[in-house]
Parts: structure tokens; C-alpha cells; sequence
């Protein structure tokens, strides 16, 4: 398992919100960047994407978990 997920597993759900927001905003500026030709590191649009993936899975998890309870 990723030692990133696990960091994420470990906050809370409104931490992970919070995250979630956090990093959209940071893919929002991202995106205005490459628009502009201003983004040297094209790469982090990837890992922005995937922290994203992994934050709203993590979520999804815990909701699974609450509905099987």
C-alpha cells in the first residue's frame, strides 16, 4: 500500500476535505500556468491529479464502510 495513502488515512474526513479543496485550487492554478506557458514543471499537473484520485477514494472508502455497518 502507498505511504501516502496511509498519511491520508490517518486524518479526518474533514481534513481530507480540506485537502481535497486545497488541492483542486492548486490544480485550478496549475492549469492557468501551462495555459500561459508559465508552468516549468509540467509533471506536477500528473501528481496533482492523482493526490486528488487518492484523497476522493479515501473518502469513498470511508463512506462504503459507514453503509456496510
Amino acid at each position: 500500500m502507498n505511504k501516502r495513502a496511509n498519511e491520508l488515512r490517518n486524518l479526518t474526513k474533514e481534513e481530507l476535505l480540506a485537502r481535497l479543496k486545497d488541492l483542486k485550487e492548486s490544480l485550478f492554478s496549475l492549469k492557468i500556468q501551462h495555459s500561459r506557458e508559465q508552468l516549468q514543471n509540467t509533471a506536477q499537473l500528473k501528481k496533482t491529479r492523482r493526490e486528488i484520485a487518492r484523497v476522493l477514494t479515501i473518502l469513498r472508502e470511508r463512506e462504503l464502510q459507514g453503509e456496510g455497518k
